[in-house]
């Protein structure tokens, strides 16, 4: 369902992406995934939205912030709040679904196609007024999971639903393996 010369954008809504990737035991090269979109058509734009935790001294995703924004991608984030719950759990939240609401239909006048890595149900009201203005929805996600990371709604509202499990073999690497730490290896060598 897509046109080599529609001009189309990538809206990628990364926590939402991992985990149903993760679901399905593999991660995604984005590198790839940029190429398989370059060329199913005109790729305008690839955002990827995400929170950041910025008191940490490392996070874990910041490599990875940091490679896409070098590598073609175009990087939306916000610092992640942390809190306690009632249990007395460590939680932190950062939503983005507003951030890429506003950045898809302000694009949408000048595109024929967005494609939106996410399986939220928030984003039904996105995804039909974005129809609304004539453009093509395709919605990346998973049905193959349990339990299915794609809200029924959001799926049925879409114009195209592309299973994430298809595409393992065109934009996929296998998870890496953890690695040794030196007191391991030592054991190991004994």
């Amino acid at each position: 369902m897509f046109y080599r010369d529609e001009r189309l954008a990538l809206f990628i809504d990364g926590s939402n992406l991992y985990a149903a990737a993760k679901a399905l035991g593999f991660d995604i090269d984005y590198k790839l995934l940029r190429q398989e979109f370059l060329r199913r058509g005109k790729l305008v734009r690839a955002f990827y939205y995400t929170a950041l935790l910025e008191n940490d001294d490392y996070s874990p995703i910041r490599p990875l912030v940091d490679w896409l924004n070098y590598n073609g991608y175009t990087m939306v984030t916000k610092p992640a709040k942390e809190y306690t719950d009632a249990q007395g759990r460590r939680k932190v939240k950062g939503n983005m679904d507003i951030e890429l609401a506003v950045d898809a239909l302000e694009l949408a006048p000048h595109l024929e196609h967005v494609v939106l890595f996410s399986g939220d149900g928030d984003f039904r009201p996105l995804v039909e007024a974005i129809q609304r203005k004539g453009v093509r929805v395709s919605v990346v996600s998973t049905i193959r999971s349990h339990p299915p990371m794609i809200s029924d709604d959001l799926r049925r509202q879409a114009d195209n639903f592309i299973e994430l499990e298809e595409l393992r073999d065109v934009i996929g690497r296998p998870p890496r393996e953890p690695r040794e730490t030196e007191r391991e290896k030592e054991a190991a060598d004994e």
